[in-house]
């Protein structure tokens, strides 16, 4: 049997090569995830032109096609955003808007694409919103068709109104450290079972 897939989706606001506490929390979890034997991919959406939409494909150069193909194929998806003003950031939005897509598209047996795939999630930022974020992107998430194993996401808050960022840290905090190992240890036994006992047909 071929091992479990996972992919990070970076929704940081910074082209790379800038740093970015997004990519490094996530960059965090696929390191414990390849420990799980999990082979691990990321992407920072906005390094491509992913064109705002609702559909597969927008046209006109738009790259959202290859990066929902590499959904496709993974086991696992991560979304790992920002916060800013309470909220997650705008490619986070972008990328949920282009999943819509997926609520009318089905696989070769006529269940929805994403079922059997897991999804988890990673947020930063110095400044409360992580709690109502990850609420705001497992409900789409899981409207979509994946499914969220139990604690199934991360974060950090660094203290409201003063700077510093995750990547200021010396260190990965004893809590987030914790909750970034139950995330992996769940989202991969999850992934397991869905990949043994796939959700049934609808009658």
């Amino acid at each position: 049997m071929n091992s479990l897939t996972a992919l990070a989706l970076t929704c940081s606001l910074k082209p790379s090569p800038a740093r970015s506490s997004s990519e490094l929390i996530a960059e965090q979890l696929l390191s414990e995830f390849r420990e799980e034997g999990v082979s691990c991919s990321s992407i920072r959406l906005v390094d491509h032109d992913i064109r705002p939409g609702v559909e597969i494909d927008m046209g006109g150069g738009d790259q959202w096609p290859r990066i929902r193909a590499q959904i496709h194929n993974a086991d696992i998806l991560l979304v790992s955003t920002p916060t800013w003003l309470g909220q997650m950031s705008s490619v986070a939005k972008r990328a949920l808007e282009r999943l819509d897509a997926e609520l009318s598209e089905t696989d070769d047996r006529g269940r929805p694409g994403m079922f059997d795939k897991v999804a988890v999630a990673a947020v930063v930022g110095n400044e409360d919103g992580a709690h109502a974020i990850v609420a705001s992107l497992f409900q789409a998430l899981n409207d979509c068709g994946f499914s969220i194993p139990a604690q199934g996401c991360t974060y950090w808050n660094g203290e409201a109104m003063t700077p510093g960022d995750y990547n200021d840290l010396e260190s990965v905090p004893p809590a987030v450290a914790s909750a970034n190992s139950t995330l992996v240890r769940n989202a991969v036994h999850l992934a397991k079972v869905l990949r043994q006992q796939p959700y049934p047909v609808e009658d």
